[in-house]
């Protein structure tokens, strides 16, 4: 694909139109081809002979002249995006920064100290030390011209703070180690957490910030989403949650970073399955989303929507979970496009799960990018468990060709992965489900019923994860002639 088409997809449908009437504005000359590639680029995958169909013959050295001046465009536009959607906090502190320095340049100290000192009270208010280390390199810098200054308390918060700043680098580089062990090991993942805490000198009992913990708790949730260990994970989970908890002060101070802990710690109990508490946590969630004038409220929804389906789902309430997905403004949320991805997916899934094969299907038809986009907006598993769904659906709707060609291309592109990464049960799973396919019969037999039990569970219940779960369900109904939803219940509240 062009890289300036990878780029234009990443936009979204206002930031597109937003964008071609910069580049109108922009053009002195009626004939200007920029407008027209963007919209070419936009509606294709490929890069041939584009500028024949701009320039109406050969033309490479002005075409790539053209695709030169429409990147840099590119990138301006969106870097100023970027700066826009900064929280308003870092870029008020900023703003308040560069406007003292401005102030001490033309020797309007007076205002340049007074205002440098409110850049100072508002970095501290939200944490933000980077910024901070630079407010307190301005005010040493001209401190001599303000004799009410004690120079050595300056000093000191500025030695403190560059604790505070390598903490939060260390944190960086903790983020950085986990995920590297994780690619390498993806089992046993709390040790691997804790030593690394340890290894760059953190303690969540130590006195971090409320955005040092949200990291931790963020690194924490990603671990457990690539592992799908969350029952190792959720001690870890309460124990870091409790120190939020006690940071009550700061709370509405840092409202974007709370309203995501309560999702991680909601989206942790409902792995568990413990929906309850998950639900608690979803309430305390919506709460927080209504403050501030609903400030978060559209950036949260989605994920909020779609944990608060499926934890309705899985506590026998599908109907509702469903009404709720289908009455979902897809379109009004499309920027959040992994989440997108996930409610749809969740929507199949529980359409499935009712044996309502044909809505499940026209939803699954939506589909219609390739394995390797999704994997870059979802992620692997995304792909893999909407992999796995397909062929489930295909058997059902007992579609043949399709069946086949599904499994072989599932076994080509994820069967080297799934084995280099131990995840032999989604191979087993496959196998066991590609057996039925070709012999109902089978299905019945004491043999394959241990085979089902022993290769695809586990010696503990507690600790399956319940999207595992789900696909054993189908399995076992077969085997038992019992209705997947019912069967699905019974094992997840076991």
């Amino acid at each position: 694909m062009h890289v300036i088409s990878s780029i234009i997809h990443t936009l979204s449908d206002e930031s597109k139109r937003n964008f071609i009437t910069i580049l109108r504005q922009k053009n002195k000359r009626n004939d200007t081809k920029n407008i027209q590639l963007f919209k070419l680029l936009d509606t294709t995958s490929t890069a041939k002979d584009l500028d024949i169909q701009i320039y109406g013959k050969r033309a490479k050295g002005a075409y790539h002249a053209l695709c030169k001046r429409l990147y840099d465009t590119l990138i301006d536009f969106i870097a100023a995006k970027s700066f826009e959607e900064e929280t308003s906090e870092e870029m008020e502190t900023l703003k308040l920064l560069r406007a003292s320095r401005s102030f001490f340049e033309q020797k309007q100290y007076k205002i340049a100290f007074k205002t440098v000192s409110k850049a100072e009270q508002k970095a501290k208010t939200y944490a933000l030390f980077s910024i901070l280390n630079e407010i307190y390199y301005t005010q040493i810098q001209y401190a001599h011209l303000n004799r009410g200054i004690a120079i050595e308390a300056l000093f000191a918060n500025f030695r403190n703070n560059k604790k505070s700043l390598q903490q939060e680098e260390n944190l960086n580089l903790f983020y950085a180690t986990v995920q590297h062990e994780l690619m390498k090991q993806r089992r046993d993942a709390v040790p691997i957490i804790k030593n690394t805490l340890s290894k760059f000198g953190l303690s969540i009992t130590q006195d971090l910030t409320f955005r040092s913990l949200f990291k931790i708790l963020e690194i924490t949730n990603q671990t457990a989403h690539i592992t799908r260990d969350y029952h190792a994970i959720l001690p870890f989970v309460e124990e870091v949650y409790t120190q939020i908890d006690a940071k009550e002060d700061v709370i509405d101070k840092h409202l974007f970073y709370h309203i995501q802990i309560l999702y991680y710690v909601s989206n942790s109990y409902f792995r568990n399955k413990d929906f309850d508490t998950s639900q608690q946590y979803l309430v305390l969630m919506h709460e927080q989303m209504k403050k501030h004038q609903d400030k978060y409220y559209k950036r949260f929804f989605p994920q909020y929507t779609l944990l608060l389906s499926l934890n309705l789902n899985y506590t026998g309430q599908a109907e509702d979970a469903i009404l709720m997905l289908d009455t979902f403004d897809y379109e009004k949320y499309k920027d959040q496009i992994a989440y997108i991805l996930d409610l749809k997916l969740s929507h199949i899934v529980y359409y499935f799960q009712q044996q309502q094969f044909k809505e499940a299907l026209g939803i699954l038809n939506d589909f219609y990018h390739s394995d390797h986009w999704y994997t870059e907006k979802a992620g692997l598993a995304w792909v893999i468990n909407k992999n796995l769904i397909e062929i489930l659906l295909r058997i059902e709707l007992d579609h043949i060709d399709v069946v086949e060609s599904r499994v072989n291309s599932f076994k080509k592109k994820h069967g080297a992965y799934l084995k280099s990464n131990r995840e032999t049960r989604a191979s087993k799973f496959l196998k066991l489900a590609t057996m039925y396919y070709h012999k109902p019969e089978i299905v019945t037999t004491a043999a394959f019923k241990d085979k089902i039990y022993n290769e695809l569970t586990t010696p503990t219940p507690e600790d399956e994860d319940i999207f595992d779960m789900s696909f054993y369900a189908w399995i076992k109904t077969k085997a038992e002639g019992t209705t997947l939803y019912e069967t699905t219940l019974q094992l997840v509240q076991q």
